[in-house]
């Protein structure tokens, strides 16, 4: 029997049940994955706490790297021993998994399994808000919340290369020299410095173009005020709950500024859309222009212990599961 992370009910780490689960036999349009490697990421946190609600008992996960092992009918584009990888789909945290082949891509030769797992879902989500919510030219001033972490070094990395001026907002001197060593021109100590003091400063008084904020609602005033007219903030997680309902009158205040909520799912619900994004990332670690950072390793079967650490703030770049 192949095992998996289970939850029954919403709550703490400890609702993460290690359990044997019936895969079964790929149906039409389906594959069967004996997956090597599983990310880890936040959106696995709210899926467990209940933030964002699913019909229960689930298996845990979004994202994974993996063998195929069979193939269902009416898939012509992949075959049995294939190296693939996806983000976005629940029910990740398995040894494995029955999945649609629409929702998988080729994994290239020249990245690994757990480079996969640590990139697909953070990768493309970097991929999705400099190539897509806000372009990132050459030039551009832009802030990231935690620079230091998974998606955090994938952006500002890609934000380097693209010639934006990276600030990175982190939470220690460690993690403002990881953020430096890769792509952040300057770091800001969110617990001992003025944010926007600190941004005023390095934009000598005009502000950021784009804010990409993870945090969500203790830092969303802030990050609103750290933009220049007609800039773009980007709120796109909830690490400290959701933004609070505000006035749109503020934004005019403000200088005219813009406010959007999008989501990984948005940016993958189509095979173009998924296939297109996955090219762009593939491209730039391929290029050695990101680099994926694994600071982290857990058997499937510790992934309690991983979210202790993800939501204990403890962890820096990706955490990888393995099977």
């Amino acid at each position: 029997m192949t095992k998996a992370i289970r939850i029954h009910q919403t709550g703490g780490p400890e609702v993460l049940s290690w359990e044997e689960v019936d895969v079964g036999t790929p149906g039409p349009g389906q594959i069967r994955l004996r997956q090597t490697a599983i990310g880890l990421n936040f959106i696995d946190v709210y899926v467990r706490t209940g933030l964002y609600p699913s019909e229960l008992p689930i298996v845990g996960g979004m994202e994974a790297a993996g063998v195929v092992e069979q193939v269902g009918e009416g898939v012509h584009d992949l075959a049995v021993g294939n190296r693939v990888a996806y983000p976005m789909v629940l029910g990740a945290y398995a040894e494995a998994r029955l999945i649609s082949a629409e929702k998988v891509v080729k994994i290239p030769d020249t990245i690994s399994d757990q480079q996969a797992a640590a990139m697909m879902l953070k990768g493309l989500t970097a991929q999705y808000l400099l190539r897509r919510t806000y372009r990132v030219q050459a030039g551009d001033p832009i802030l990231v919340y935690a620079a230091a972490g998974g998606v955090g070094l994938i952006l500002c990395q890609w934000a380097k290369h693209l010639g934006a001026t990276v600030i990175g907002c982190v939470g220690n001197a460690e993690k403002a020299a990881l953020a430096k060593a890769n792509g952040c021109d300057h770091t800001i100590l969110y617990s001992e410095e003025d944010v926007v003091e600190r941004v005023k400063t390095f934009t000598n008084g005009k502000g950021v173009a784009v804010v990409y904020d993870s945090i969500g609602k203790d830092t969303f005033q802030t990050s609103l005020d750290c933009l220049r007219p007609f800039g773009t903030m980007v709120t796109y997680g909830n690490a400290t709950g959701k933004v609070e309902p505000f006035d749109p009158g503020m934004l005019a205040a403000k200088g005219s500024l813009y406010v959007t909520r999008p989501t990984l799912a948005t940016h993958t619900a189509t095979r173009e859309l998924l296939e297109d994004g996955a090219k762009e990332l593939f491209e730039v670690v391929a290029g050695g222009q990101v680099k994926i950072n694994i600071n982290q390793t857990r058997p499937l079967a510790e992934a309690a212990k991983a979210h202790l650490d993800l939501e204990g703030r403890k962890t820096t770049g990706s955490t990888v599961l393995l099977t």
